[in-house]
C-alpha cells in the first residue's frame, strides 16, 4: 500500500507541471497572435499588417500582400506604367515616422512596356519610429495600390494592428519580415555583387547606358533597373556574360526622354538584380569617352554648348530683359553720330560686361557646390541684400538719366578705357567705356530672374558637372546674350540708321529713366515677400530721400562735401536695412512654399502619387515674385479662360509652389527633373504617372494637350 500512496502524491506535481507548460504555451502563443492584423480579402489580393522586433525606438512592421495568380503590384519605381503602393499612417497612434523598404522586384514585359513589381506574395518591410517607446503602438494604414493583370485596378485598403508592450519578435511573422528585409538591395557586399561601371555609349540622340557588374558566383538571370529623372525611360537590356558568368554587361537603350533634355550629367539610381540578389548604387550618367575627350564626350559637350548659346541668345527676347531695355536703348542712342572706332569699342565693352558677369555667376555656382549648397538660376533674387543693392543701383541709374547727377567712375573702372588720346578726351572715353561695361554687367544680373528655351537644359547639364564644364557653359550663355552687341561692334554702320544726337535724346533719357524707376519699384515689390511691408517701405523712403539729396546738390550748382556724404549714408542705409530686419520679418523661418488661391491648392509633392492613384490629373506650377517670365505665363496662359476651366475640373488638381524665398524642398523637386530655374510647370496623371515637364514658355494649346495626355486621352 505504501508504494501506491507515494504514486498518488505525484499526481498534484504532474498536474502542476502540466498547468505551467500550458500557461507557457499560451504565453508564447499570445504575442504571436498579437503580431499580425486580420487579413483584408479583396477580389484579386489579400493583405494585412504584421509586426516583428522592437529595437529601442523602432518597431519593425510588414505590409503583406498575397496575390491571386497572374496579378502583380508595383515596385517603388514602376517603370513605363503603374504606380507603387502608398501608405497613409496619419491615423496611427504612437508612430512618429514610417519608412517603407523595397525588396528586389521582378521585370514584367508586356506590349512593349517594361514595368517592375511583385507577384504571388510579398512583404514590404516598414521601419516605424515610436513617439513613446514602451507603450502600445496602434497602427492604422490607409493603403493605395494598383493591381494589374491584363487590366489594372486601383484599390484602397484600411488595415489596423495594435501592438501592446512586450510583443515577442520570435513569432513567425517577425521571421517573415526579416526574410524579406534580407532581399532589400544594399551595396552588394552581403550578396557578392559589385558595380564595375556605368557609362553612356552611342550619341546624344540615341544614347545607350552600359552597366557592368561582377559577382562572386556566376550570374544566372542578371538585370538592372534604372531610376532616372522624370520623362526618361529605358528598354529591356541586352545582356552579355563574360569570365564564366562572373561579369555581366547590360546595354539599356534610352527609349524616351523629355523634349530638349539630355541624359548626360543626370543622376541615376541603378538596382542590379540576379534572381533574389540585389545591389543599389547611385551614378552620374557620363559618356564613356568624356574623361579622355573622345568623340562621344566632345559631341555631347558640343551639343550642350549649342543649346547654351541659343538659350543665351533667346534670353535677349525674354520678358526678363525688359527692365534693362532702357539701358540697351540708351547705349545705342549715345553711339549715334560717333566715329566707328568709338562705337565698336563701346559695344565691345558692353559685351565684356556681360561675359565677365557670367564668369562671376559661374564662380559663385562652383563655390556654392563646393560647400555642398544647392544652386539655381536666379536664386540671388531670394536674398534681401541683393534685392536692396539692385534697387539702389537701378535707382541711381534712373536719377542719372533724370539729370540729378553725373556718374564719375573710380580709377579702376576708368582704366578699362583706351589710351593714346589727349588727356581730357582719354578720361572721357574711359568713363564712357566703363559705363558701357557696367551696362552689360547690370543687364546680365537683371536678366537672371527668368529662364529661356534651351537655357534650362544647358544649366542642368552644367550644374551636374564639374567646374570646367560650368565655366565653359556659362561663358557660352554669356556669348549668346552678348551676340547683339558683338554684331553691332562688327558692323558699326548699323548705328547710322538712328538720327543724329539732339534734343530728342533728352526726352528719351527721361522716358528711359521712368522705365528704370519702374524696375526699382518691381524690385521693391519682390523685397516685400522677403522682409515685409514696413522694412520695404523704409527702403523706398531712403531711396526717395537719396534722390532729393542728389537733386538738391545738383540744383545748387556747387559740389559740396555734404551732398555726396549724405547721399552715401542714405545709400548704405537702404542696403543695410533689409538685412538688419530680415530675421524679424521671418527670413530665418522655414519658407512658405505653398500658394493657395482660387483654383490653386498648396504645393504638396508627397500627395501627387496618391492623387494620381485615384485617377486625378495634377498640374504643378512653380513660380516666384521675382520671376517675370512666370508672370507672363500666368497672364497669357494660366489665367486664360480655356485653361482655368480645365484646372477647375473635378478630376484636375492644380498645385502652385512659391520659390520667392529659398526652399530646399522646391530645389530638390526641380532637380528631379534636371531643372535649376523657373518658371517650371509639370503635369501628372494616369497617362503620365512620373510627371512631364513643360517648356519654360507656355502656350494655351500645349497646356491643354498635356492635360489631355496626362488623363490618358
Amino acid at each position: 500500500m505504501a508504494p501506491r500512496a507515494r504514486n498518488r502524491n505525484f499526481l498534484p506535481i504532474l498536474l502542476g507541471i502540466g498547468a505551467i507548460l500550458g500557461l507557457a504555451v499560451l504565453g508564447y502563443g499570445a504575442p504571436a497572435r498579437a503580431a499580425a492584423g486580420p487579413w483584408l480579402d479583396q477580389e484579386q489580393a489579400r493583405l494585412r499588417l504584421i509586426a516583428g522586433d522592437r529595437i529601442d525606438e523602432t518597431v519593425r512592421v510588414g505590409l503583406q500582400f498575397a496575390l491571386q495568380p497572374g496579378w502583380k503590384i508595383y515596385w517603388r519605381a514602376p517603370g513605363d506604367a503603374g504606380y507603387p503602393p502608398t501608405v497613409d499612417w496619419s491615423d496611427s497612434d504612437n508612430l512618429a515616422k514610417a519608412e517603407m523598404l523595397w525588396p528586389v522586384p521582378h521585370r514584367f514585359s508586356l506590349f512593349g512596356l517594361e514595368t517592375f513589381g511583385y507577384s504571388d506574395e510579398v512583404v514590404l518591410p516598414v521601419d516605424g519610429r515610436m513617439e513613446r517607446p514602451g507603450e502600445t503602438v496602434r497602427l492604422r494604414a490607409n493603403v493605395d495600390y494598383l493591381i494589374c493583370e491584363q487590366i489594372c485596378i486601383p484599390r484602397q485598403a484600411m488595415l489596423s494592428l495594435d501592438l501592446p508592450p512586450g510583443v515577442s519578435a520570435s513569432s513567425s511573422e517577425g521571421a517573415l519580415i526579416d526574410s524579406y528585409r534580407t532581399l532589400v538591395p544594399g551595396d552588394g557586399t552581403a550578396v557578392g555583387l559589385s558595380l564595375q561601371g556605368a557609362m553612356l555609349t552611342g550619341d546624344m540622340e540615341k544614347p545607350v547606358l552600359r552597366v557592368t557588374a561582377s559577382s562572386q558566383t556566376p550570374f544566372q538571370t542578371p538585370d538592372v533597373l534604372i531610376e532616372a529623372p522624370p520623362g526618361f525611360s529605358f528598354g529591356k537590356p541586352e545582356t552579355e556574360l563574360r569570365d564564366g558568368g562572373m561579369i555581366a554587361v547590360l546595354d539599356l537603350p534610352v527609349v524616351g526622354a523629355p523634349a530638349q533634355a539630355v541624359l548626360e550629367g543626370k543622376r541615376l539610381t541603378l538596382t542590379v538584380t540576379d534572381g533574389q540578389r540585389g545591389m543599389e548604387r547611385e551614378v552620374v550618367a557620363r559618356f564613356a569617352d568624356s574623361a579622355s575627350g573622345g568623340a562621344g564626350g566632345l559631341a555631347a559637350l558640343a551639343s550642350v554648348l549649342g543649346l547654351a548659346f541659343l538659350g543665351g541668345l533667346i534670353l535677349n527676347l525674354m520678358p526678363c530683359v525688359l527692365p534693362v531695355l532702357s539701358l540697351k536703348l540708351l547705349a545705342v542712342a549715345k553711339q549715334s553720330g560717333r566715329a566707328r572706332g568709338d562705337i565698336r569699342a563701346g559695344f565691345l565693352a558692353s559685351a565684356a560686361g556681360i561675359l565677365v558677369s557670367f564668369l562671376v555667376l559661374a564662380g559663385a555656382a562652383i563655390a556654392l557646390k563646393s560647400l555642398g549648397l544647392r544652386v539655381g538660376w536666379g536664386i540671388q533674387f531670394q536674398q534681401p541684400l541683393f534685392l536692396a543693392a539692385m534697387a539702389l543701383v537701378v535707382t541711381l541709374f534712373a536719377y542719372n538719366l533724370f539729370g540729378f547727377f553725373e556718374i564719375s567712375l573710380p580709377r579702376w573702372a576708368a582704366a578699362l578705357g583706351v589710351s593714346g588720346s589727349a588727356p581730357g578726351k582719354a578720361v572721357s572715353a574711359r568713363r564712357q567705356l566703363g559705363n558701357h561695361f557696367l551696362t552689360g554687367a547690370f543687364a546680365t544680373l537683371l536678366a537672371t530672374p527668368c529662364s529661356a528655351p534651351f537655357l534650362g537644359t544647358a544649366l542642368g547639364f552644367a550644374l551636374a558637372r564639374g567646374p570646367s564644364e560650368i565655366v565653359l557653359i556659362f561663358s557660352t550663355l554669356g556669348l549668346g546674350l552678348a551676340l547683339p552687341y558683338l554684331l553691332i561692334a562688327a558692323s558699326p554702320r548699323l548705328i547710322g540708321w538712328l538720327p543724329r544726337p539732339g534734343a530728342w535724346m533728352v526726352i528719351l533719357k527721361r522716358i528711359l529713366g521712368l522705365a528704370l524707376a519702374g524696375t526699382a519699384v518691381w524690385l521693391l515689390s519682390v523685397l516685400v515677400a522677403q522682409v515685409g511691408l514696413v522694412a520695404t517701405f523704409g527702403v523706398g523712403a531712403l531711396l526717395i530721400g537719396l534722390g532729393l539729396v542728389l537733386w538738391h546738390g545738383h540744383a545748387g550748382g556747387e559740389r559740396r562735401f555734404a551732398t555726396p556724404a549724405l547721399a552715401g549714408i542714405l545709400a548704405v542705409a537702404a542696403v543695410a536695412l533689409p538685412a538688419a530686419l530680415a530675421e524679424r520679418a521671418g527670413q530665418g523661418e522655414p519658407a512658405q512654399i505653398s500658394v493657395a488661391t482660387g483654383e490653386w491648392q498648396p504645393f504638396e509633392p508627397d500627395r501627387i502619387a496618391g492623387l494620381v492613384a485615384q485617377g486625378k490629373i495634377v498640374f504643378v506650377d512653380i513660380t516666384a515674385d521675382w520671376c517675370i517670365t512666370c508672370r507672363v505665363n500666368k497672364a497669357l496662359v494660366l489665367d486664360k479662360e480655356q485653361v482655368l476651366e480645365r484646372l477647375k475640373a473635378d478630376n484636375v488638381i492644380a498645385m502652385r509652389g512659391d520659390w520667392t524665398r529659398p526652399s530646399d524642398e522646391i530645389s530638390r523637386y526641380l532637380e528631379r527633373f534636371g531643372r535649376y530655374g523657373i518658371p517650371f510647370d509639370a503635369v501628372y496623371g494616369p497617362g503620365s504617372p512620373a510627371g512631364v515637364a513643360l517648356p519654360e514658355l507656355l502656350s494655351v494649346d500645349e497646356v491643354l494637350q498635356m492635360l489631355d495626355r496626362a488623363g490618358g486621352v
